[in-house]
């Protein structure tokens, strides 16, 4: 298993093949539904991003508010295709990878080849132990959306498998075309 350090570049997301195991250390950061929403609605107004995405990966995210003592609770993926009408928008403006779980769409795998990005997988349900792997956590913008405000993470060994590499290996669909040949 091989780490991989954000900011991403395109040769380093060339590296990256659908199924590969990786461990993610540096700063990513969180945004799901409502935060995809605001930033596109913004840019569309010409406001910019809250955080320059070229190179950056955003895991789609709402953590749990934190217990005394500790950086940030429970903080599991959220599914991706929630944010499928958002995230061409990203990619075309610099967004090299995003961590979440479940399938995207063929728009985002089309965007993701155009622009060079990449689509890693978080296991569901394992939020505590995900949590374990964030030593820091900022609110960078929109802080009255709580748990869903864009939040700048600094994480290290944070597990994750490719799911969609740059060239549009999928393994949800490769997965089921091995499965269906059994």
């Amino acid at each position: 298993m091989r780490t991989i350090t954000p900011p991403l570049s395109k040769e380093d997301i060339k590296t990256l093949k659908a199924g590969d195991s990786v461990l993610i250390t540096g700063i990513i950061y969180t945004a799901r539904d409502a935060a995809h929403k605001r930033m596109c609605e913004d840019f569309q107004k010409g406001i910019q991003f809250p955080f320059d995405l070229h190179g950056q990966i955003i895991y789609y995210a709402g953590p749990c508010p934190a217990k005394p003592g500790e950086v940030i609770g429970s903080c599991g993926p959220t599914t991706a295709g929630r944010m499928d009408s958002y995230t061409p928008l990203l990619l075309e403006n610099g967004l090299s990878g995003m961590l979440g779980k479940g399938a995207r769409n063929e728009a985002v795998v089309q965007s993701m080849t155009e622009n060079t990005s990449v689509y890693l997988g978080a296991t569901g349900g394992a939020g505590a132990l995900m949590a374990e792997c964030i030593k820091s956590s900022e609110v960078v913008a929109y802080p009255e959306l709580g748990t869903e405000a864009v939040r700048k993470l600094y994480v290290e060994n944070l597990p994750c498998i490719v799911l969609v590499d740059y060239k549009g290996n999928d393994i949800y669909k490769s997965g089921q075309e091995k499965y269906r040949r059994l």
